[in-house]
């Protein structure tokens, strides 16, 4: 069980799953733990791996479409040890490919339907040819998560006292895959700017918070790449409270000199809205040309 001084830290695949510097959510999390004086170990289990050892929170990134072959399979082997550290309260942040793997259901882009483990309840299409969805994203953070508490905040003079309730996230999206949620399924968050699950409904990936459906731990899923976690302390934050509380109440983490990180995020948010109300203002044959190019990049 964890402690106030030591957080376990499972990272599942990272030899075939590390997208879009999905690697780096594991290293801001590790050192806003250690800057608060928490212990913090961290394992990486790599396909073949025999177990999946003791966690207080565990993540899982993005890779292509073949990979997320080899991920179905070695889930079927380690899907039930996986369930049960969720179940006994670890945190879960999944994504991209990871967040399809997770799922009640995904059927590739190839026509194969997947096995899957059912931890979150999202089922993903990538087939039909529909074209990727890419680019960068806004989006406004389900208030069941924000408002559990658990993140550092952010103290800037000038700040509205409410600004947790109605808080932002930035990152990166690139998939194939057009992913529903179950009837009921809380989302993530609302994109302001993006495509998010499936560019139809406006949600983007799904919440679930600690003690629904029986599991004991924070579920998180998000096709957000960038990686995420650097640009968005506050969500960082709010995955340590839950990995310490293991389906406790969250607990209230010392305040971290987040300037920078919070500097960061205003940015990308400030840039992403300009990009879009540009775009909004280019005639279709410029997209085309620019599009490309722009997600090339991630821009």
């Amino acid at each position: 069980m964890a402690t106030d001084d030591h957080l376990r830290i499972i990272h599942l695949f990272p030899d075939i799953l590390r997208f879009y510097g999905d690697g780096g959510n594991v290293s801001t999390l590790a050192n806003r733990a250690r800057a608060r004086s928490i212990d913090v170990t961290v394992i990486g289990v790599p396909v073949g791996a025999g177990r999946i050892p003791p966690a207080d929170l565990v993540l899982i990134g993005g890779g292509q479409d073949r990979e997320q072959v080899t991920v179905a399979r070695e889930l079927e082997r380690l899907g039930p040890q996986l369930i049960d550290r969720i179940t006994d309260g670890a945190a879960l942040l999944a994504v991209c490919g990871g967040y399809q793997n997770l799922g009640m259901g995904y059927r590739t882009a190839l026509g194969m339907d997947l096995a899957c483990p059912g931890l979150l309840p999202v089922t993903t299409d990538a087939c039909g040819g529909r074209g990727r969805l890419v680019g960068s994203v806004v989006a406004l953070v389900s208030a069941a998560l924000t408002s559990a508490g658990g993140s550092s905040g952010d103290e800037r003079p000038g700040r509205r006292a409410d600004s947790v309730a109605v808080r932002t996230v930035v990152g990166f999206e690139n998939h194939g895959g057009r992913t529903l949620l179950d009837a009921g399924a809380r989302p993530f968050a609302w994109v302001e700017v993006g495509h998010g699950n499936n560019d139809v409904d406006g949600t983007e990936g799904v919440l679930l918070m600690p003690g629904e459906g029986g599991f004991g731990g924070l579920r998180i899923g998000t096709y957000l790449h960038g990686p995420l976690l650097p640009r968005n302390p506050h969500l960082a934050d709010a995955l340590i409270a839950a990995a310490l509380a293991r389906g406790g109440a969250p607990k209230a983490l010392s305040q971290l000199d987040d300037r920078v990180e919070w500097d960061a995020h205003d940015a990308a948010c400030d840039r992403i809205r300009r990009t879009a109300r540009d775009d909004r203002r280019l005639p279709g044959w410029a997209h085309r040309v620019v599009d490309p190019v722009r997600n090339l990049v991630g821009y």
